[in-house]
């Protein structure tokens, strides 16, 4: 992943787009890409890939272009929740149950 967060920050700097990406318009950002992604499973799960994955692409570039402006590790920060989840959710009582942890 590391070309392609490099690659996303110049492409970002080449066009002086970062006077743009304050927190709040990042995470606005993310939240409308997202919606584009689950608009392609609206009215069925009969999806084009190919629309899904640039879709999850302008997701992925947008929390890189936020961790990027918040100067954290992304790879540190999921690695970091991964473990907190671990916490919440041992596998002796998660493995194939979708509650949630303080239902378990």
């Amino acid at each position: 992943m590391q070309k392609a967060i490099k690659e996303i920050i110049e492409f970002n700097k080449e066009r002086e787009w970062d006077q743009f990406h304050s927190p709040e318009n990042l995470a606005k950002s993310i939240v409308i890409e997202a919606v584009e992604l689950l608009e392609c499973f609206q009215w069925n799960n009969n999806y084009d890939k190919e629309n899904v994955c640039e879709e999850l692409a302008d997701v992925v570039n947008y929390c890189i272009v936020m961790a990027n402006q918040l100067q954290v590790d992304l790879e540190t920060i999921v690695l970091d929740k991964l473990e907190k989840n671990r916490q919440k959710y041992p596998v002796e009582k998660a493995k194939g149950n979708s509650k949630k942890y303080n239902e378990l």
